[in-house]
């Protein structure tokens, strides 16, 4: 059985979480290049190519892509032959503190709205998986893009397209508030919950391991959404959305729960493997 210590992780993740903040996805910001260059809306054209400049210039000055840095969000797969000695909770949440260090600290208590002044606790799930690895997924959450997310319990009857509607609903109701053009995560299946946390955890997996029907749902959906017509920061474009990645999960044969997270252009997030 292979060990590492849970303390030897704080500061790497730390560094990358620094980095990730003032630096956008690279694929993200090659998607905004080519919706630039695609965009026939001059405003929205115009728009994306501030978005475009905005994010070069954070990552060639180490400014921080966005004012709202998010809440950290973690994917954490361990492997069932890999021991930690230490405590990785409080690990993770020590590299989280330190990497927003100098960033704006946006978690507070719900009820009293007490910023707790580190950033922390972070969201961390976790998951047991095969090996002796251990992978620490991170994406930052905003809140403009968050309030926008919302949960659609339908029946099975509503099939595909009811899955595609809730999915236009969704950015229909949001409109301009979540910074379009935005990414959507769509969770399928499971229970409510499971369908919410499937919405989160698709937008760090994106495409991997997908089946075809659920790639061919993905590229329905996101031509839906951007028939739209809200475009870049909603001044009404062909480009509303960027991706849509989407993750299922079986479910009871009375239920078709349908969880979508929206994602802002400001999409910062990193793999860890240690």
């Amino acid at each position: 059985m292979r060990t590492i210590n849970a303390d030897d992780l704080i500061i790497p993740i730390a560094n990358k979480i620094k980095h990730a903040l003032t630096h956008v996805d690279g694929k993200v910001l090659q998607k905004l290049k080519d919706a630039q260059s695609t965009e026939t809306s001059p405003l929205c054209k115009w728009a994306l190519g501030q978005i475009v400049e905005n994010d070069e210039i954070a990552a060639h000055e180490n400014a921080y892509a966005c004012q709202d840095c998010g809440q950290a969000v973690l994917f954490v797969s361990a492997g069932q032959d890999l021991h930690v000695s230490g405590n990785l909770t409080a690990a993770l949440n020590k590299a989280v503190e330190l990497g927003y260090e100098t960033a704006r600290k946006s978690v507070a208590d719900p009820l009293t709205r007490t910023n707790t002044q580190t950033n922390t606790p972070a969201i961390i799930h976790y998951d047991i998986v095969s090996g002796d690895r251990l992978e620490v997924r991170y994406m930052a959450k905003g809140a403009g893009s968050e309030n926008m997310s919302r949960i659609y319990m339908l029946t099975p009857s509503k099939g595909i397209n009811g899955i595609i509607e809730s999915a236009v609903d969704c950015v229909k109701r949001a409109g301009s508030s979540p910074c379009p053009p935005v990414i959507l995560g769509v969770g399928i299946g499971g229970t409510m919950d499971v369908a919410a946390l499937l919405s989160k955890k698709s937008l760090v997996y994106e495409s991997e391991n997908k089946r075809a029907d659920e790639l061919e749902l993905e590229r329905k959906i996101l031509e839906a959404v951007n028939r739209t017509g809200i475009g870049a920061q909603g001044f009404g474009g062909s480009v509303t959305a960027l991706g849509v990645h989407v993750l299922t999960a079986p479910t009871h044969i009375g239920m078709l729960p349908v969880a979508i997270t929206v994602q802002c252009h400001s999409d910062r997030k990193f793999v860890y493997t240690a």
